[in-house]
Formats: C-alpha cells, sequence, structure tokens
C-alpha cells in the first residue's frame, strides 16, 4: 500500500505529479467508480463523471490542505460531481432529479453493464425512493461498506447522524421491500 503523505508530496511535485497521477488512478479508479455506480446508476454516466472527478481532482491537488485522509476529500468530490451531473441532466431533460434517477433505474435492465437479478433491481428501486443524504449514507455503507469515520469526512457530518440515517434507510428500505 502507498504511503498516503508520500504520495501526496509526489502529486503536488512538478517532477512526479503524471507518475503519482497515475499510481493514484491504479490505488482509487475502481472504489470511486462503484461509489459514483451506487448515485448515477449508469455505466456510460459512471465513466464520464468518473473522469470530470480525475480532472478536479487532478487540477485541484495544489489546493489540497490535508485537513482530511486524501481518500475523503476524492470521495467527497466524486459526490459532488455525482449530484451535480444528476442536477444537471434533470435540467436538460426538464424533470426533477428524482425523475432523473427514477429513469436510470428502469434503464438498468438494458444496461449491458448490470449484473443484478430482479431482486437488486428491486433494491435499487427501494433505494431511489429515499432523501439524497440517506442513499449516500446507504450506499457508502451497504454496498462500499465504509467505516462510518470516513463518510463522516466525506459528508462532513457527524458519525451519530450518519449511523442515525443509515437506520432511517434501512427501515424505509425493508417497508419498500416488504410492500411491494
Amino acid at each position: 500500500m502507498i504511503d498516503e503523505t508520500q504520495l501526496l508530496q509526489q502529486l503536488k511535485s512538478r517532477n512526479h505529479k503524471n507518475q503519482a497521477f497515475k499510481a493514484l488512478l491504479e490505488l482509487y479508479k475502481e472504489r470511486l467508480y462503484w461509489h459514483i455506480r451506487n448515485i448515477v446508476k449508469s455505466h456510460d454516466d459512471t465513466d464520464d463523471v468518473l473522469q470530470n472527478t480525475f480532472i478536479k481532482v487532478f487540477k485541484n491537488i495544489d489546493n489540497f490542505k490535508g485537513d482530511s485522509k486524501l481518500f475523503s476529500w476524492m470521495y467527497r468530490i466524486a459526490t459532488n460531481e455525482s449530484i451535480t451531473f444528476i442536477n444537471k441532466k434533470a435540467k436538460q431533460l426538464q424533470v426533477s432529479n428524482e425523475e432523473v434517477k427514477e429513469l436510470a433505474i428502469n434503464n438498468l435492465t438494458s444496461d449491458v453493464y448490470f449484473e443484478g437479478d430482479t431482486i437488486q433491481l428491486k433494491l435499487q428501486k427501494a433505494i431511489a425512493t429515499l432523501p439524497e443524504k440517506q442513499q449516500l449514507v446507504f450506499n457508502m455503507k451497504y454496498f462500499e461498506d465504509l467505516k462510518y469515520k470516513d463518510m463522516s469526512e466525506i459528508l462532513k457530518t457527524s458519525e451519530g447522524a450518519l449511523k442515525a440515517s443509515y437506520h432511517i434507510a434501512v427501515k424505509k428500505i425493508e417497508a419498500y421491500l416488504t410492500n411491494n
């Protein structure tokens, strides 16, 4: 495992930036892909958002102060880029964010990269009924198995609030799955 402090120094150094950025891509590309994918649903959209995320990271790495882990900072960028993407798409289609997410879930069955079954599709529909913050918390905990401490850094919320959000989200999802 690469030392984050060392990687950060290399990312901020002109001579090593490109090489360090390649290492950063290798290190976090897959995890960020799945984080974004849980939010925007579509593989193609995820690729676009992931690319935008890494462009932002590359351009803004010198502004990273180290107040949080590099990983948390990148996750926050990926989360914001995903939400921005959904907002833009909603505006383009002149529909609500919820309708964009619903559309994405309905298109999952035709997405060649979606390997889920009927139960997985039902779970995605249940998650889509949650408020945005609960969706993020649920996805990060359930699918990505992030620790509350890390989620707290990424979402700038207390661990207690995150635990409560996750608990409420689970109850709502259970209710949805029971009733549908």
